[in-house]
């Protein structure tokens, strides 16, 4: 398992952070660390901030206190120290370095999977119509989905529209991929689909964090699962340790029988 040091820094760095809406605290002084080819998977019941993190992580969220770095950089505020946030322009520039796959697909119903793709592609990162089509081309080939350039999402299933998602995603090249309940929304037998071009993805070395509910998966493709209870970090350990029969953690004991029957 990889571990942040000076010659390996951390890729993401989230140190102490808090986040709350209004008098319900969230996130309550999270910190964790992803180094670069790791996968981590954050695991844990409804309401305990999985989501918000990556949220935060990505900026959607403004978070209250602490700090999220990526390659060193403060992601929503600028290093100066007073908590002075980004310019939407500079907010826009930090968030392409952190493509992030929802679960509800979010693609535009009016372009096209492969328009999809170029969007971000010609927005934000300045390249050229025929650029930007020759890199959607490529990576909804690398998905199986080259015959559906030309495709509207209201003409694709739903494996088929968050597996567009995902190239959007990495075709903008970011630094680490953000994926959150990605198969929640799909019917059981789609779900396969999309953790293969996942686990791909992980092959090939991408960093990724995930929150997910697919155990069985989370157990091969991990390199490390976090496990959170009531907004902060409950456990953390690689697969093995997290999923093991032996679990001193009663919470994460508890919320893991419930899959042990049927998917891991």
């Amino acid at each position: 398992m990889p571990i942040a040091t000076p010659a390996n820094p951390a890729l993401l760095d989230v140190s102490e952070v808090s986040k709350s809406f209004g008098s319900v605290a969230v996130l309550r002084s999270v910190s964790l660390q992803v180094t670069r080819g790791e996968v981590v998977t954050v695991i844990g019941p409804s309401g305990s901030g999985k989501t918000t993190l990556l949220r935060c992580v990505n900026f959607l969220e403004s978070y209250d206190s602490g700090s999220i770095r990526i390659d060193g950089r403060e992601v929503g505020f600028r290093d100066t120290g007073t908590r002075q946030r980004r310019s939407e322009r500079d907010l826009a520039k930090m968030r392409a370095e952190t493509g992030m796959v929802f679960q509800s697909f979010n693609l535009f119903p009016h372009l096209t999977a492969a328009g999809n793709i170029m969007l971000g592609l010609r927005k934000v990162r300045g390249k050229s119509s025929t650029e930007a089509r020759a890199i959607a081309e490529h990576w909804l080939g690398r998905v199986g989905l080259a015959h559906k350039a030309d495709s509207l999402p209201a003409e694709l299933s739903g494996g088929q529209q968050q597996r567009v998602g995902i190239a959007r995603a990495v075709a903008m090249e970011p630094k680490i991929l953000l994926l959150d309940e990605i198969t929640s929304a799909l019917d059981p037998e789609l779900v396969g689909e999309v953790l293969e071009v996942v686990r791909s993805l992980a092959e090939d070395g991408m960093t990724m964090v995930m929150v997910t509910h697919e155990m069985a998966f989370a157990r091969d493709a991990s390199s490390r699962i976090i496990f959170m209870a009531d907004g902060g970090v409950s456990a953390a350990g690689p697969p093995a340790e997290i999923l093991g029969a032996e679990i001193d953690n009663e919470r994460l004991r508890s919320f893991l029988a419930r899959f042990r029957a049927s998917h891991f």
